[in-house]
């Protein structure tokens, strides 16, 4: 049995926390209210915690790196939300599939895309030429002309070269922003958006696409006159020059807001240990760390990995895992269009920090961080067998 002394303290430490307050529904609550009441445990008191980390990323004027896995354009998450977020400068930065935004440019040149029964049978689909994303479909029409729009943008001149998927994906929005204008379309895409906004955005596995697959069409059907190319090297670096950058201007914080899970995510957080770990330039990781998955965070997979596992990498700090970080275990579609809608009416906005015209920038700052550690790092990149190993406290550990 504990001594009197000792429940005491136990009992004080629980007299401190918050008291759940649930309140009747009028139908007249502002949604910060509602939330602070009717979402006091399980899932729902995850969804309270993400939007409460939600205002505090902007209240505390955070870089927000937003990353989203998955087929979402074509479910209209981006319209709902994220354009919306892009347009208030609540975003910062982007990764996201491929996918997402070869599915957008859909709508653009006139293809809808229509609700589907799943279960209706996807032989007789297939025979109807339909292509289907869960309970979502569209013509194959949409695919082939899609196709087209790339194929002839990516043949520019100004696409003849070796770039970074940020400056890719800022081509391809300057291209589209002149499209949706010469064709008088009402609702821009996320590429359009993110390039008028400078907004820059990263692909991890720019290659697994369709944008790409054009790419590979084109660089067979021209040869040598093709010099598009992705550079793998500077876009990794460039995702961990503009963390580093935002880390040493502005507010110095850093939030991530990770809508599914998938290479997206990893992308991103893999800047902070690329800093630490193998440039041996300090950094203390993620200040904010709130994500929406369905997956279990107990088979290993990185998709569903709690911000404390990040925090063992260096991806996120001991401030974001003791009281800034949420993992809500739901369907993001299910729940951040509400949380949007929440934000919004608490009046959120600010100016965009147009990220994508200061990337120049932020790389050269990180070259010069790394020039001065240039004599330590060419001692990383040797090993032999024969080399002794470690002593105790020889690798010091500089996430805080």
């Amino acid at each position: 049995m504990p001594k009197p002394s000792q429940r005491r303290g136990l009992r004080a430490a629980y007299a401190k926390s918050r008291s759940v307050d649930p309140r009747p529904i009028t139908g007249r609550q502002k949604p910060a209210d509602l939330l602070a009441h009717a979402f006091g445990a399980y899932v729902g008191r995850q969804e309270r915690t993400a939007f409460e980390l939600m205002q505090r990323s902007v209240a505390e004027d955070c870089s927000i790196f937003l990353t989203l896995s998955g087929a979402m354009t074509p479910a209209g998450l981006h319209q709902s939300c994220l354009i919306p977020l892009i347009e208030r400068g609540i975003v910062s930065a982007l990764t996201t599939t491929g996918a997402n935004l070869y599915h957008d440019a859909h709508r653009i040149i006139g293809h809808a895309i229509r609700e589907v029964n799943p279960n209706a049978g996807d032989l007789q689909m297939r025979l109807a030429r339909i292509i289907r994303i869960y309970d979502l479909g569209f013509w194959e029409e949409a695919l082939l002309d899609t196709d087209r729009l790339f194929s002839a943008i990516i043949r520019r001149p100004e696409f003849q070269r070796s770039m970074t998927t940020p400056e890719f994906h800022y081509l391809l929005g300057k291209a589209v922003h002149d499209i949706e204008r010469s064709l008088g379309v009402k609702k821009p895409s996320l590429l359009s958006t993110a390039y008028k906004h400078a907004v820059p955005i990263w692909v991890g596995a720019v290659q697994d696409g369709s944008i790409f697959l054009n790419v590979v069409k084109l660089k067979r059907l021209l040869g040598d006159e093709f010099h598009f190319a992705i550079d793998i090297n500077d876009d990794v670096y460039s995702m961990a020059a503009v963390q580093h950058f935002c880390r040493h201007h502005g507010s110095k914080k850093l939030a991530i807001w990770i809508l599914g899970g998938g290479v997206p995510k990893n992308y991103t957080l893999q800047g902070e240990p690329l800093l630490d770990q193998i440039l041996s330039v300090p950094t203390t990781g993620f200040d904010i760390d709130l994500q929406f998955c369905v997956d279990p965070v107990d088979n290993g997979a990185l998709s569903s990995c709690p911000a404390g596992e990040g925090h063992t990498w260096g991806k996120v700090s001991v401030e974001a895992v003791e009281s800034g970080s949420v993992y809500v275990h739901t369907d993001v579609t299910a729940v951040f269009p509400w949380l949007t809608h929440a934000l919004f009416s608490e009046g959120a906005r600010r100016a965009p920090m147009r990220l994508m015209d200061r990337m120049t920038d932020a790389v050269a700052f990180l070259d010069r961080d790394v020039a001065r550690r240039r004599k330590k790092l060419m001692a990383t990149i040797d090993w032999s067998p024969d080399t002794d190993p470690p002593t105790k406290g020889e690798h010091e550990m500089v996430v805080r």
